[in-house]
């Protein structure tokens, strides 16, 4: 689903380790960080050899988001002794995909033909300034440090709107940016005895797997209607988060 439908393969299992293997809410975001590490080092290899990431560009925006990634799985021992905290924001944070997926799915119904050739173009250079460059890769470092998901959410809409690039150099400098970052996250998190080992290591071989026959599949099939389900389904994930934190709240 991940390959298929172009988010996090992180944002797919969460729910799987949370609800169907049944892993508390800080085991299930080191588990989670641990086993899509393998898919973003593979995607991140395959856009570098089909030269969409400028290594040089990238570099102030990959180290101020793993200078934050660090700081934030630091901060995460605090977190894991809170885990309603925990699904609060894992709550909020599948709020927000729910709307991507399902505003992208009928977007891609109703897509100009404009938008045909503007994904066509080939890769474009980055721009920006490297202040910018260091708020954004701040930014995107939270999410793997606090929750232990991707930051395609923060970086493939930075990378296209505020530098200028291509959905390519997108996609594929958001992959790379991410994979410095679930290093470090795994690191961590493994360190502070939150990572299920025999859960992460199939889990990373599956996605791995996965990944590929997504992308595969996304070639020669038009994701609308599954973004749209996926959403649906994403909005019942978040709400049986927020629900779960608020009863231990009250």
């Amino acid at each position: 689903m991940g390959g298929l439908l172009g988010i996090g393969g992180g944002v797919v299992a969460m729910p799987v380790l949370r609800f169907g293997v049944g892993l508390p809410p800080a085991e299930a975001a080191g588990t989670c960080v641990a086993a899509v590490l393998c898919t973003t080092l593979g995607g991140s290899y395959r856009h570098f050899r089909l030269g969409h990431i400028d290594l040089q560009r990238i570099l102030p925006i990959a180290l101020s988001g793993v200078a934050a990634t660090a700081l934030f799985s630091w901060a995460f021992v605090w977190l894991a002794r809170r885990p309603h905290w925990l699904d609060l924001g894992m709550g909020l944070i599948f709020s927000l995909v729910a709307i991507r997926l399902l505003r992208d799915g009928v977007r891609e119904i109703t897509k100009r033909r404009s938008e045909e050739v503007a994904a066509l173009q080939p890769a474009a250079p980055l721009r920006g300034r490297l202040p910018t460059k260091i708020a954004i890769g701040t930014a995107a470092g939270v999410l793997p440090g606090l929750f232990g998901i991707g930051t395609g959410a923060v970086l493939v809409p930075a990378f296209t709107l505020v530098f200028g690039a291509s959905i390519k150099t997108a996609v594929g400098c958001s992959l790379a940016c991410f994979s410095c970052n679930a290093l470090v996250s795994t690191a961590f998190k493994a360190a502070q005895g939150h990572v299920v080992l025999p859960v992460a290591v199939p889990l990373g071989i599956g996605a791995l797997l996965g990944s590929n026959l997504g992308a595969f599949v996304n070639q020669r099939t038009a994701p609308s209607f599954v973004r749209m389900l996926f959403g649906l389904v994403f909005c019942y994930v978040a709400g049986r988060l927020v629900i779960a934190s608020l009863a231990v709240m009250t």
